[in-house]
């Protein structure tokens, strides 16, 4: 069983040639309005690669509140608590994506930030026999940490995905089992550039294990000594909106169900790259038996970080 807490967004994407510098206007090509909101996107993930997941989020008392209800309600989550605030507008995120696939996205928070450490605690039943708690950063600094603090109140495995990066505490970070950066989250995180030197700093800090997702690198983890690099999964990319969501829930199911974390990692690598290879965030987000056939036939891209 995994609990996921966090954000739900209306999507709106547009694909371009290049990314515009600053000041700069291009013309897109293509437009798309669709769901995401990291937590959504997680808690899909996770459902989609296997998990029993309940999701817990908060939305705006609106038209994109509405629409983002009745599609999660297909998603096979066992159970989701949306809540809704009369006051305040569903999240957005607005996401240019090149001929390349990489991408640039401004979020604005909106409900994400309505939902506070009390609705946290009110919903504490959710985490009844699960065996994972993932959390993203879309949501207030204060909700998050009563989520982990509930979450080991309850024996569960934490999982924190730093996204948006902003300053984590000791504290913050002793609550966490996994931080999952990505590499400009773990250089903005641990103030070095080198990922593996970062994710060692990490866990100085606090944190039990640091894993650093590396786009064509694959992924890299430390436990406070040497860090082991696991090769990425060769695909032919066209988005990588949702490839950090892909990894993190495909993580969290692997983990529910007891793998070690390096037999888990390969999963979520492989969950992360399918992710790049369709567009959209929750679109992309890959079914169990896809990651199933990438670990058992697909191939690696071995490089050293």
């Amino acid at each position: 069983m995994v609990v996921v807490i966090g954000s739900s967004n209306i999507d709106l994407t547009a694909t371009v040639d290049r990314l515009p510098a600053p000041g700069e206007t291009v013309l897109g090509q293509h437009f798309v309005q669709s769901f995401g909101g990291k937590g959504a996107n997680q808690a899909v993930a996770a459902a989609r690669a296997g998990a029993e997941v309940r999701f817990l989020s908060k939305v705006g008392r609106d038209a994109h509140g509405d629409l983002i209800e009745q599609h999660l309600a297909t998603e096979g989550l066992s159970r989701r608590v949306l809540l809704r605030d009369a006051d305040t507008p569903t999240g957005v995120a607005m996401i240019l994506v090149d001929g390349g696939g990489e991408n640039q996205i401004v979020v604005v928070p909106g409900s994400n930030y309505r939902l506070m450490p009390s609705d946290v605690r009110r919903y504490a039943d959710m985490m009844a026999d699960a065996r994972v708690l993932l959390v993203q950063m879309e949501l207030l600094l204060e909700t998050l940490e009563e989520a982990l603090m509930v979450a080991k109140e309850h024996g569960l495995t934490t999982i924190l995905n730093p996204a948006p990066a902003a300053p984590l505490s000791p504290e913050l970070l002793k609550l966490v089992d996994i931080l999952t950066p990505n590499e400009t989250e773990v250089r903005m995180l641990s103030g070095v550039t080198d990922p593996a030197e970062g994710a060692h700093l990490l866990v100085l800090r606090g944190a039990g294990t640091v894993v650093v997702t590396c786009g064509d690198d694959g992924a890299l983890f430390s436990r406070g000594t040497k860090p082991v690099h696991l090769p990425a999964f060769v695909v032919n990319a066209m988005d990588s909106t949702g490839a950090g969501d892909a990894f993190n829930g495909a993580l969290a199911c692997a983990l529910a169900e007891g793998m070690e974390i390096e037999a888990a990692l390969e999963r979520a690598n492989a969950a992360g790259a399918l992710a790049t290879t369709a567009q959209g965030a929750q679109a992309s987000m890959p079914d169990r038996s896809d990651i199933d056939q990438l670990c058992r036939v697909g191939t690696r891209r071995h490089r050293t970080l």
